[in-house]
């Protein structure tokens, strides 16, 4: 895990991670302070005068938000971490190990302490809010919730081991206690925003700060008692205080013992505001505070722009603090964001982590900053020693700021200056000028060139010289050369002695003048070309360098190829085809050896892993003219098993290389033994740089993606050569724990969390996005390398490695690339050919267009003797053309020469250009050049018919003619249809006036919107076009279930009716409502009402009474309705109330809050809600009403009409009745009323009907009779039907409720109310009327028993009863006299008789069909007769199975024939004839199921009704339903 400090490395760590409350800790022994830097802690040894790197904490996978050390005795080396992977990890510090780790948060974790008073115990917060407290001996947690916002930072009390304070994002501060279950002890309020760091009083008790006792007594000594010396009894001593700081800019301390308040401090503006930051940066602010221990009455915090200051809270008046700091160069120059502090013998330090990527030491009782660690805020691309100022290291640092480190520095071992001006991206390449002192070349991600001047005392501030010419990609390689053409002519005084080379990711090499930045660099391949004569194209450049002595340049190029030119004029001397794959790197060999020979040594490596070097002497050498071409290597160097990303040549020895690779290590070789020296694998990610130290043979300085410099021993290492197969995989695991990037930090605003503020800060902070989201999760394959002229993201980290070496045990798939970076541009990157495949033909595409006549240029760029001959050959045409003669035969192999002769000439020349283009697939040129030459008719036909028109050609074709482009238009519009384009194609018909068609082609192909924009801009209103796109689209969108859409179509086609006819179609009620109310607006008054009365039927059934009359009440036709959904209303409220435990709905009453008058009976008060709210106060407003509700027919009512409907039917009934009553037509009246109760009747709900008739004729019906006119017949018949209805009700109430019922027998058989679902046998048969025999043909049989026994029950127990009740139901049965009527019984059984008959001829109907069907279905021959058979036997037994059960064991029924049926039939209907028609019509309760109940009641019947009843079942009980009932009476 890291390092430990034995190996004697000095390293420049990643920067600490930025807008964390807590991410950096001292440990209280004093020996080691760390921070976490992005998903690692990095570690230093503070014990000596300077810091020195300790090692790092590696296993997280995410970026770090909380670091903390423990503070209890003993256990100094103990500290915990918080991640965003959801882990805490607790770490044994001194040996670099993990000693376990937990995971209970579900949210990311934005704080962490570890409780200084028990030693087991850390505390952390979320983002959500939650605490988790965690006992890590006994791995026991505890979860709070003390308020639903976002953490920013915690602290437990050094005082009391329950007390937790927590800091949240909205500026409210909360004290708990995790020992009680309501842990809030106190809200602290008075923070307007976000809390960044809160602080207990190191010392307890309140009573020692004078200056803010309002209420107590200030002691003599200003308030400062020793620390012993604590009286006991005073009040204050439980207490503590508590400082908080917050982004408002204020620092409250807040008392513990009150809860509130007593001192805010506000920050004072400081002079040094900005700090050294670009004055454009707004910053944030941060405000942490440390209350150092022991320090009662001082505090530190921090400022605006990076400045500390004291606080001294025991002084009153105005100034309360003072800076930290004295000399300018001491300060952090930008926001400070941790402090923590440390007792070391006699000193008392500070520590501080900044923006400003330093970490500072402070000493407390000066003020004095004791020393300053810096530290790194992206990829360390480049590396490079100053040749002048030894010692001096420049590095190119991904966080877009240089670092120049004086490594030689005796006081102080970090002595680092940095540079930051005009960069503004990612350093890649560094350069130092050879013989002059500071002035260091640089070269950045976005192709910047410029040159700093490190030396001078002014240089901290002084902008750097930026060349004006810019490269198009990330700037690879610098180097400083000798001049080349064309800054080699002129004198020599007038020409720097050295130029500078840059190279870059689109394969330029382009030479500064560092006189003249402001002038035009220049393409160094055009110098090449004309020394060489080169014609083909020349391969891109990715790596560059200059021989040490300035005599010979090396070149490496992507395809892996390697040219050595000469200064100055850059003759070509040889080729090393050797890498075949893109040049990282090369280095020559130092100069300056015993063995002159080696420094024709040059090294180099690719994204191939092996390193080559080659010794050019005998090229240098060689006297041949053409250059020579090298495939053998002098050296070969394998072992890596990833890109080579760097190399450095030892300056104190002779062929000894270092070099820097992918596979996370770095290694020195003995070049001429081809021997692997020595491995370094201290680094926790990709090397991308390496520079042998100049000072010291014995040390190496490397750069990788972990963000860090390390200064490592060749002598101290163990291992000797790159690690192999699994070693590989183990180093790219450890490497692999790159923080996987989350899409959402990209897209969080400032402030949702510690560490998640601005993009440009996520992680620690980079200034630039690009930086933070590409690289700071370490996760992109490029860093550093030149891979690609066309960078683009990689997926994998891998993307270049696994394919160029045979050990692919390193594939990086572990760094894997989240998708959301696509979107980004990509930083440097070599790529390596096998992907690169493609470009070289983008780049020609690109290029190809510039050219119209490209193979006459390509003529015009041949050989000077080629271009010789050419001018000769014109002179002599020209000649023979004065002489009118014609030209172009001599010039067939010359055509290019058209340019300079006649048109006719000219005009071949265009054909076999224009043929070129064609056959190049570039038919635009081609028409440009047949546009030139005047042919555009022609070519506008060849296009039509290849299908290639555009919108350039059709722009053209006016010039041809009127017609032509009329012509051209239309083909361009077929064309543009079979592709699909038919919004364009309308268009371009729109252009020449073809406006129907247009429309016609929008609206074939469903674009109606569009064709109605264009029809109504363009066509008179009235024209027919408008309305059929309308109805057309109308349907369309009807079909699809977009109704409202449809009806504005209608609407829009003005046909009203069809838009209200759509709209309703949904059925459902808003529907329905709007429809009505459309139909209202557009005059539909018909088809209005009908919509609102189906819409509040539908507001009735979820009984919402108040919104149907709502939607009722707009319409006159519909006041009868309103009526009757009055009666509706108050019937089901009386119901209910009657009932309240009857079925409960789901839907709870919607209901009117009338008053209603009790007193009066149910129609009085009905009539009174219809006079008083629907304002029914004249007759002709009834007689209208009554006329509106008689015209509307329901359908009689059956067993499976709806509970609901039923109910309202009931209601229209009675409403009619009312109307009737209020204008005194009794005879209607009473109708009404039977129709309404005779509904409920039909409807199988007896209940109903028992209700209906007791809420309606509470008293019976004489008051009703003597009404009537007593000589209409039909009136008196329908009273007497109600009269039989009433007392049918009556005769069952009194049976049921019997007195002394045998309570189980009541509840079991016969009590409705218990058992609706079987609604007594009785009350089934009593349907026998209009129900099917079948329903009723078993019930009496089977409840004859059960009634027996009910009987025999009751027989005891009325014998012994009293005879008060007796009488009582005696007199009232005498009412039911009026059921036993023997006329009616008649009427029945014949009734009775047509049915049965009617029943066994639809039976025998059925069977016929049945045999027909089966023969129909067995044509297929004798193999099913048998099954035939059976199958009608079977159908024929069984109405006789039926029967039997019918009539008993005793009587077999035979089949009757059809002959004898007809007979039977006739004669019923003959006798049924007899009867009055008002008999027939109005319907009677059945006598025979009454004379049977009747009988049931036994001693509490009279005898005279007994003896009527039984005389009635002799004589009429000859139907099957009745035998078996009776015969116990008869017997």
């Amino acid at each position: 895990m890291g390092m430990g400090t034995g190996m004697g490395v000095r390293a420049l760590p990643a920067s600490p991670n930025w807008y964390s409350s807590r991410c950096s800790d001292a440990s209280s022994d004093g020996r080691l302070f760390g921070f976490a830097a992005r998903h690692r802690v990095c570690l230093l040894d503070i014990g000596a005068a300077a810091p020195a790197f300790y090692g790092e904490l590696i296993g997280h996978t995410d970026r770090i938000s909380g670091f903390a050390f423990c503070h209890c005795p003993g256990q100094s080396g103990l500290c915990a971490s918080s991640s965003d992977d959801g882990s805490i990890k607790i770490w044994d510090a001194a040996s670099l190990s993990p000693v376990l780790e937990y995971s209970r948060h579900q949210n990311p974790i934005s704080a962490l302490h570890w409780s200084p008073l028990v030693k087991d115990l850390i505390v952390s917060g979320d983002e959500k809010g939650v605490i988790v407290c965690y006992w890590h001996n006994r791995s026991d947690s505890q979860q709070f919730f003390p308020e639903p916002r976002t953490v920013f930072c915690l602290t437990c009390s050094p005082h009391h081991e329950n007390l937790v304070a927590i800091g949240y994002k909205d500026g409210m501060v909360v004290v708990i206690d995790i020992s009680r279950k309501r842990e809030v002890l106190h809200r602290l309020r008075g923070h307007e925003d976000e809390i960044h760091c809160l602080a207990w009083c190191p010392v307890p008790g309140e009573e020692r700060l004078a200056a803010w006792q309002d209420e107590l007594q200030v002691p003599s000594e200003e308030g400062k008692v020793p620390n012993g010396e604590l009286t006991q009894d005073t009040t204050t001593k439980k207490g503590c205080y508590l400082a908080s700081g917050s982004k408002d800019q204020t620092i409250r301390i807040w008392s513990c013992t009150r809860g509130r308040s007593v001192l805010t401090l506000k920050l004072p503006p400081t002079k040094r505001r900005g700090g050294a930051v670009d004055p454009a940066v707004k910053e944030r602010i941060w405000l942490t505070v440390h209350w150092p221990p022991g320090h009662a009455t001082d505090i530190v915090s921090s400022g605006f722009g990076g400045e500390l200051l004291l606080w001294n809270l025991a002084q009153l008046g105005k100034r309360k603090w003072t800076l930290l700091g004295s000399s300018e160069g001491h300060n952090h120059s930008r926001i400070v964001f941790n402090l923590s502090s440390v007792k070391q013998q006699d000193k008392e330090l500070l520590f501080s982590i900044s923006m400003d990527r330093d970490v500072k030491c402070w000493d407390l009782s000066t003020l004095d900053c004791s020393w300053t660690m810096p530290s790194l805020g992206g990829f360390v691309y480049s590396l490079a020693f100053s040749p002048v100022d030894t010692g001096c290291l420049a590095i190119g640092v991904g966080d877009s700021m240089i670092r120049v480190w004086n490594t030689l520095s005796m006081n102080n071992v970090y002595d680092v200056k940095t540079f930051w001006q005009s960069i503004k991206s990612k350093v890649t390449a560094l350069s130092w000028h050879p013989t002059k002192e500071g002035s260091l070349a640089f070269g950045t991600d976005d192709g910047k060139v410029g040159i700093f001047d490190t030396f001078s005392s002014s240089a901290k501030n002084k902008p750097p010289q930026i060349s004006s010419t810019y490269h198009k990609k990330t700037v690879y390689a610098l180097a400083w050369g000798p001049p080349t053409p064309p800054l080699t002519s002129g004198e020599e005084s007038e020409q720097p002695s050295v130029t500078l080379y840059s190279c870059a990711g689109e394969g330029i090499v382009f030479q500064h003048n560092p006189w003249n930045l402001n002038g035009e660099a220049n393409d160094i391949n055009k110098v090449i070309r004309d020394t060489n004569s080169i014609k083909h194209k020349l391969p891109a450049r990715t790596e560059i360098s200059w021989k040490p002595d300035g005599k010979l340049l090396a070149l490496g190029n992507e395809d892996g190829s390697i040219e050595i030119f000469q200064a100055p004029n850059l003759k070509l001397l040889c080729t090393i085809q050797q890498h075949h794959k893109l040049i990282n790197a090369i280095r020559w060999h130092h100069e300056h050896g015993n063995q002159p020979d080696l420094s024709y040594l040059i090294a180099s490596g690719s994204i191939n892993a092996t390193i080559y070097v080659h010794n050019l002497k005998s090229v240098v050498e060689s006297t041949s003219e053409s250059p020579l071409t090298i495939t053998e290597p002098f050296r070969t160097l394998a072992g890596h098993t990833a890109k080579i990303t760097s190399l450095s040549w030892s300056p104190h020895h002779e062929g000894r290389l270092v070099s820097a690779c992918y596979d996370g290590t770095a290694q020195v070789w003995d070049v001429m033994k081809e021997e692997p020296l020595c491995n370094y694998r201290g680094h926790q990610g990709r090397l991308l740089s390496v520079q042998w130290s100049p000072v010291d043979s014995d040390c190496v300085y490397t750069g990788a993606d972990d963000f860090s410099v390390h200064k490592w021993h060749i002598s101290k290492q163990e291992h000797t050569r790159p690690p192999q197969g699994k070693k590989s995989i183990e180093l790219e695991k450890k490497r692999s724990m790159q923080p996987k990037v989350k899409a959402k930090k990209k897209k969080k605003p400032i402030g949702q969390s510690p560490g998640k503020q601005d993009v440009n800060d996520a992680m620690n902070g980079d200034e630039s996005v690009k930086e933070t989201l590409l690289e700071e999760n370490g996760v992109l394959d490029h860093e550093g390398e030149k891979e690609a002229q066309e960078a683009e993201l990689p997926d994998k980290v891998s993307t270049t490695v696994s394919k160029d070496t045979s050990s692919s045990a390193s594939d990086y798939s572990s760094f894997n690339l989240p998708k959301p970076f696509v979107t980004q541009q990509a930083a440097p990157v070599k790529k390596d050919p096998s992907k690169e495949k493609p470009t070289p033909d983008a780049s020609l595409k690109k290029r190809k267009p510039r050219s119209i006549l490209p193979f006459s240029t390509f003529m015009d760029h041949r050989s000077k003797d080629e271009l010789h001959q050419d001018c000769l050959r014109l002179a002599t045409c020209l000649k023979t053309k004065d002489n009118n003669e014609d030209v172009s035969p001599d010039l067939k192999d010359c055509i290019h020469l058209g340019l300079f002769t006649d048109r006719d000439s000219l005009h071949k020349m265009i054909d076999v250009e224009g043929k070129h283009h064609l056959e190049n697939g570039h038919p635009e040129l081609f028409q440009q050049l047949m546009l030139w030459k005047g042919d555009m008719k022609g070519v506008l036909q060849a296009a039509a018919e290849r299908g290639e028109l555009t919108d350039q050609l059709v722009a053209m074709s006016p010039m041809v003619g009127y017609q032509a482009w009329v012509w051209t238009v239309e083909a361009f519009a077929k064309q543009l249809c079979f592709q699909e384009q038919y919004v364009k194609a309308a268009s371009h018909l729109l252009s020449i006036h073809k406006v129907y068609e247009a429309i016609e082609l929008l609206k074939v192909n469903n674009f109606y919107r569009e064709a109605i924009v264009i029809a109504k801009a363009r066509l008179r209103p009235e024209d027919p076009i408008v309305r059929d796109l309308y109805t057309s689209w109308a349907a369309l969108l009807e079909k699809d279930g977009h109704y409202s859409m449809a009806a504005k179509c209608y609407l829009g086609a003005s046909s009203p009716y069809d838009a209200v006819k759509v709209l309703s179609k949904k059925g459902d009620v808003t529907s329905l409502k709007i429809a009505a109310e459309l139909a209202l607006i557009t005059g539909e008054e018909e088809l209005s009402a009908t919509l609102s009365l189906r819409c509040a039927q539908d507001l009735l059934l979820s009984r919402n009474w108040v919104g149907a009359q709502e939607v009722l009440q707009q319409h006159k036709t519909l006041f009868g309705q309103r009526l009757v959904f009055c009666l509706n209303e108050l019937l089901c409220k009386c119901l209910s109330e009657r009932n309240p435990c009857g079925q409960k709905s789901s839907v709870p009453p919607c209901y009117h809050s009338w008053e209603l008058n009790r007193e009066a009976s149910f129609f009085d008060m009905v009539i009174e809600v219809w006079q008083n709210v629907l304002g029914m106060d004249t007759t002709e407003r009834a007689t209208c009403a009554w006329e509106q509700l008689r015209q509307v027919e329901h359908p009689p009512s059956t067993s499976n009409t709806p509970p609901k409907q039923v109910l309202f039917h009931i209601s229209h009934d009675l409403a009619l009745a009312a109307l009737s009553f209020q204008s005194g037509t009794w005879d209607e009246a009473v109708k009404s009323i039977l129709g309404a109760v005779t509904r409920s009747f039909d409807a199988g709900n007896f209940t109903l009907m028992q209700e209906i008739c007791s809420i309606i004729l509470p008293e019976g019906c004489d008051d009703l009779r003597h009404k009537l006119d007593s000589t209409n017949s039909q009136s008196m018949d329908a009273c007497r039907s109600l009269e039989g209805f009433v007392a049918y009700r009556l005769l069952y109430d009194l049976w049921w409720n019997t007195p002394k019922d045998p309570p189980g027998l009541q509840k079991a058989v016969l009590d409705p109310e218990l058992c609706p679902s079987e609604q007594t046998a009785l009350e089934k048969s009593c349907l026998s009327g209009d129900s099917s025999p079948g329903e009723t043909d078993q019930t009496p049989a089977g409840m004859d028993e059960n009634l027996c026994s009910t009987t025999e029950g009751q027989k005891c127990e009325t014998q012994s009863d009293s005879g008060t009740n007796l009488v009582d139901g005696q007199s009232k049965l005498k009412g039911c006299k009026v059921l036993l009527s023997e006329e009616m019984a008649v009427l029945q059984n014949t009734q009775r008789d047509i049915a049965e008959v009617q029943e066994t001829l639809a039976e025998m109907i059925r069977q016929h069909q049945r045999q027909r069907n089966n023969l129909q279905e067995n044509t297929n021959g004798n193999t099913q007769e048998s099954n035939l058979e059976q199958s009608s036997e079977t159908e024929l037994d069984k109405p006789c199975s039926d029967s039997k059960q019918m009539n008993g064991k005793d009587e077999i029924k035979q089949p009757l024939t059809l002959p004898e049926l007809t007979k039977q039939l006739v004669n019923a209907k003959q006798k049924l004839a007899e009867f009055p028609d008002n008999l027939k019509v109005l319907p009677f309760p059945d006598v025979l199921e009454c004379c049977l109940v009747l009988l049931h009641l036994g001693s509490q019947c009279p005898p005279e009704l007994q003896e009527q009843a039984l005389d009635l079942l002799r004589k009429h009980s000859s139907s099957n339903i009745y035998k078996k009932a009776v015969r116990r009476f008869l017997t």
